[in-house]
């Protein structure tokens, strides 16, 4: 139906399955809640460890390699079933669906807290990517199974709302548990599972949506090949530096056997009956370049979040709770973009112009934050992280919503995980890469710094705990504490710097999508279910 006025417009357009009643905006927002709670229990999980990570580190006798794969674990397992939950969307029931997903979190959540080395956590960390990235996709899902694309908006910026506060929020709360001495990290992994059981009971009680009736074939072989060559690509993008050289034997079958097994994949969605990820979508422009533009802001957007904590604690000695504080500036920016340009693009309809400017102040944020040294003054990296934020909150969403305006209801779960798939690998290479990266610096920043020192330096820094592992700042001497934390001001700054490039394509990818004029009918009225 047309949308004479946003207002009336939305309530017109909004339909049940069965043709009754148009749905208000409070009864919309009612079978939202438990999706809104679902998804901050998701992006909770994903940032309440990020303060806290330093800490439990330590305490699990890791390095920097295995504080890069408890965030690298969680995002592979959420990047590889991304693509298998949204197609299981397009076959099952939606609710029961993110209910499944929600069960997996808590079960991952619970086991991770009592982790006793970080082989068990990483594992855990899998388990509980899992679900969160059903969460995730499903959440996005449902959204657009509800409310027509033209309103589709307004909501949208609700999410990003909610993965803003919960992006501030889990860092805030992390750190606060961790520096609270009944508690301790532990609680962090414990502290989602009551808002998953409450989600739990309201998605039953709020969310009524149609299930669809039809024969079903899930397709479990591409399922396998596609998360086999992400898996081997990520083990190759963590070590390779590190246990062997960037060229040798290994990297040759790594990445060799990564391009054969998407190959394979390529091969069996081709003949698939009900593919994982259709291919015949890619033949659509703007899926193709939404995709690829997701891919770039992955990297920018978790480097963002993984390695600020690593910045305040090990380079300004800032507690686990204010490198909570401190990050405020990022996800404000991120808050106020997302909401702001949620509600107007439901009373525009124009959606493009947000796409740009968030891919360039995106790529402004991360080059300033590439300028990030110990003794930077604090007011300048507020005002990095808040164009940073600005950016972020502009395209994540509406690189969903320009891809969910472009596809037919039968496909609307497959589509909107594939953004979110590709965000999420990004994401991931993006973390191992940056990570080994940023391994790498801060070893010959250190050593630079030693060498100036002297040689009774390394003695004092063995001493002091600084043989690769996360170094106790506390423990070193005041003329070593410095070298060490320099070395991890400067190499964090790298990281962001080597994030910018990644950014700037995801700008200049969006000048290549089309505009097209948002729908205003509903998944469900255009289903006819």
């Amino acid at each position: 139906m047309a949308t004479t006025a946003p207002a009336t417009g939305a309530r017109e357009a909004r339909t049940d399955s069965s043709g009754a009643a148009p749905m208000t905006h409070r009864q919309i927002m009612e079978a939202l809640s438990g999706l809104l709670l679902g998804m901050f229990v998701a992006i909770l999980s994903s940032t309440i460890v990020s303060n806290a990570l330093p800490q439990i580190i330590t305490d699990l006798g890791g390095g920097q390699s295995a504080y890069t794969w408890v965030v690298t674990a969680a995002l592979l397992s959420m990047t590889a079933t991304t693509p298998l939950w949204g197609k299981l969307a397009d076959l099952f029931s939606k609710k029961l669906l993110v209910q499944i997903a929600l069960v997996i979190y808590v079960a991952g959540s619970v086991v991770a807290g009592l982790s006793q080395n970080t082989g068990m956590l990483i594992a855990c960390r899998v388990v509980q990517g899992i679900g969160v990235g059903g969460l995730t996709a499903l959440s996005q899902i449902i959204l657009a199974a509800m409310i027509a694309p033209r309103e589709r908006g307004r909501y949208s910026g609700y999410l990003g709302a909610v993965f803003a506060v919960a992006t501030v929020g889990g860092p805030l709360l992390g750190g606060v548990i961790t520096d609270t001495e009944w508690l301790g990290w532990r609680w962090c992994f414990y502290v989602g599972v009551p808002f998953a059981v409450i989600a739990l009971l309201v998605l039953q009680k709020t969310l009524k949506l149609p299930v669809v009736k039809r024969e079903v074939k899930v397709d479990w072989a591409g399922a396998f090949f596609i998360s086999a060559a992400v898996s081997l690509l990520l083990i190759w993008v963590t070590f390779a530096g590190d246990k062997y050289d960037w060229m040798s034997w290994q990297t040759a079958v790594m990445v060799g056997g990564s391009i054969l097994l998407g190959a394979v994949f390529v091969l069996v969605e081709s003949r698939a009956s009900e593919p994982i990820i259709p291919l015949r979508l890619f033949r659509n422009r703007t899926i193709t370049l939404a995709s690829t533009a997701s891919l770039f802001v992955g990297v920018a957007m978790f480097a963002g979040t993984v390695f600020f904590s690593q910045y305040f604690q090990l380079a300004r000695n800032e507690s686990p709770t204010m490198s909570g504080v401190l990050t405020i500036p990022m996800i404000g920016g991120l808050f106020v973009s997302s909401t702001a340009s949620g509600m107007i693009i439901t009373k525009t309809g124009r959606w493009k112009a947000w796409l740009i400017s968030g891919g360039a102040l995106a790529t402004a944020g991360l080059g300033l934050l590439g300028t990030l040294r110990y003794d930077t003054e604090y007011w300048h990296i507020a005002v990095f992280m808040a164009v940073l934020g600005l950016g972020l909150g502009m395209m994540m969403q509406n690189l969903v919503l320009c891809t969910q305006n472009q596809v037919a209801p039968s496909d609307l779960g497959a589509a909107s995980s594939v953004v979110t798939f590709f965000r999420s690998l990004g994401g991931a290479i993006g973390v191992s890469a940056l990570g080994a990266v940023m391994a790498h610096r801060v070893t010959d920043y250190v050593k630079d710094g030693m060498a100036e020192l002297g040689p009774k330096a390394a003695a004092a820094l063995g001493q002091g705990g600084g043989g690769g592992g996360i170094p106790d700042m506390d423990k070193l001497p005041a003329p070593i504490r410095t070298v060490m934390e320099s070395a991890y001001g400067h190499g964090v700054g790298d990281v962001f710097l080597y994030s910018a490039p990644f950014a700037l394509l995801a700008f200049l990818v969006t000048l290549f999508i089309k505009e097209v004029a948002l729908k205003s009918g509903t998944v469900a009225s255009e289903d006819g279910r």
